[in-house]
C-alpha cells in the first residue's frame, strides 16, 4: 500500500475531521504510506485543484474542530450530475470519468466517509474496479450494520441543551415549546435529545401520531398543575394517515427537503388553546465542536479503515459492535437503514416515565 484517498461526502458532521487525521496519521507513521485528499466529495475527482496532499502538517489541529477541512457535497452523485449541455440544463452519469481520474491517481484504496447516499455510491463505484473502504458517519444514527456513528452523539448533545434551555422560558410564561430537530426517517435524535432533555412528547418518524393525542397529553399536564409543556419533534413525524412535511420536493437529482412539522402541531395546539412556539434547531445539530466520544470513535474509525485497507478488505465498512471496531460488507451494511425499534428499551423507558408518543 504505497498511496490512498479519502473523501468526505453527504451532509457534514462533527468528527469528520477527526477521521481524516487519524487516517493520516495512520497511513504516514505506521504504513509509511501517501495520501491525498479529495476536495468536496465525488467531484474533486473531476474539479480542478481538486485532489490536495494531505501530511502530519495538514491534520495539525483539526481534531476539535467542526466541518471538514476537505469539503463535502450532498448532490455530488457520479451516477447523477447536473450539467449544462448546449445551453440546456441536464442530469448525466460521469461515475466512468470518476473511476478514471481514481484510476489515474493510483490509489490503493479510496477511504469513503459519508451516509448512506455516500456509501451506496462508494459500493457502486466498487463494482466498476474501485476499491474502496467504507466509513459511516451521519448525525441520525440511521447507517444499518454499526451501533452508532459519529456525529450523532455531538448532534444529542446540542439538542438536549436546547430542550434545557427552551424549559425555563416554557416555564416562565407557561407556553407550549416544541422543537423540530433533524433525523430524516429515523427519530434517534429526537428520542434520545427527548429522554435526556425531560420532553412531555416525543414525536418520531416511526411512530404516526394523533393530534389529539398530543394536545390530551398537554391538557392532562394542565390539570395536574403543569402550565408547560415540551415537545421534541423529529422532522420526519406524521401523523396516522397523514405524509411527512416537506419544505420542499425532491427530483431526479435532490432528496426532498423535511421540514414544518414542528409549525404544524403547534399551530394544532394553538388552536386548542395552548399558546405554542417552535424552534427549529436546524444546521446547529451539525456544527461546532464534535463531543469526546465523537472524536474518540471518529479517531478509530479512520485508523481501522486504514488498517482494512493494508489487508486489502474493498468493499466493506468500518463499524462498531459491542463496544469494538469491526468491520461489515457495505451492501449489507446498506441493505437495511436503523430505525427506532417500537419496543426498544429507550421508547420503553420513555412510556413507563409517561412521556407521550402521540399514538395513545
Amino acid at each position: 500500500m504505497k498511496r490512498i484517498g479519502i473523501l468526505t461526502g453527504g451532509g457534514d458532521a462533527p468528527g469528520l475531521n477527526a477521521v481524516i487525521r487519524a487516517a493520516v496519521k495512520t497511513a504516514i507513521l505506521e504504513f509509511n504510506c501517501d495520501v491525498l485528499g479529495i476536495r468536496d466529495g465525488y467531484d474533486g475527482f473531476i474539479a480542478q485543484a481538486g485532489i490536495v496532499p494531505l501530511d502530519l502538517n495538514a491534520v495539525r489541529g483539526i481534531l476539535p474542530r467542526g466541518g471538514t477541512i476537505l469539503g463535502t457535497a450532498n448532490r455530488g452523485n457520479p451516477y447523477a450530475r447536473k450539467v449544462i449541455k448546449d445551453g440546456v440544463e441536464t442530469v448525466v452519469d460521469v461515475s466512468d470519468e470518476i473511476v478514471q481520474g481514481i484510476n489515474k491517481l493510483g490509489l490503493d484504496a479510496l477511504l469513503v466517509v459519508g451516509g448512506d447516499g455516500t456509501l451506496h455510491i462508494a459500493h457502486e463505484l466498487f463494482q466498476k474496479g474501485v476499491p474502496v473502504i467504507g466509513i459511516p458517519k451521519t448525525i441520525d444514527n440511521d447507517i444499518g450494520g454499526t451501533e452508532v456513528t459519529f456525529g450523532f452523539d455531538t448532534a444529542v448533545n446540542i439538542a438536549m441543551e436546547a430542550l434545557d434551555r427552551l424549559h425555563t422560558t416554557a416555564e416562565a410564561h407557561h407556553r407550549v415549546m416544541v422543537l423540530e430537530l433533524m433525523g430524516r426517517d429515523a427519530g434517534f435524535i429526537a428520542l434520545h435529545a427527548g429522554v435526556a432533555g425531560g420532553a412531555d412528547v416525543i414525536l418520531l418518524p416511526e411512530i404516526p401520531f394523533r393530534y389529539e393525542s398530543v394536545a390530551g397529553k398537554i391538557k392532562d399536564r394542565v390539570e395536574l398543575g403543569s402550565m408547560f409543556s415540551i415537545l421534541a419533534v423529529s422532522e420526519g413525524a406524521k401523523p396516522m394517515g397523514g405524509e411527512q412535511v416537506l419544505s420542499r420536493q425532491g427530483d431526479q437529482m435532490y432528496s426532498p427537503r423535511l421540514g414544518g412539522i414542528g409549525h404544524r402541531v403547534a399551530d394544532y395546539l394553538e388552536g386548542q388553546g395552548f399558546e405554542s412556539r417552535v424552534t427549529v434547531l436546524g444546521h446547529l445539530q451539525r456544527g461546532g465542536t464534535p463531543t469526546a466520544f465523537d472524536r474518540w470513535l471518529a479517531t478509530r474509525y479512520g485508523a481501522a479503515a486504514v488498517r482494512l485497507a493494508d489487508r486489502g478488505g474493498y468493499d466493506r465498512m468500518v463499524a462498531l459492535s459491542g463496544g469494538k471496531v469491526i468491520d461489515v460488507k457495505l451492501d449489507e451494511a446498506l441493505a437495511l437503514p436503523r430505525r427506532v425499534q417500537l419496543d426498544e428499551d429507550g421508547v420503553v423507558t420513555a412510556r413507563n416515565m409517561g412521556v407521550s408518543f402521540g399514538d395513545g
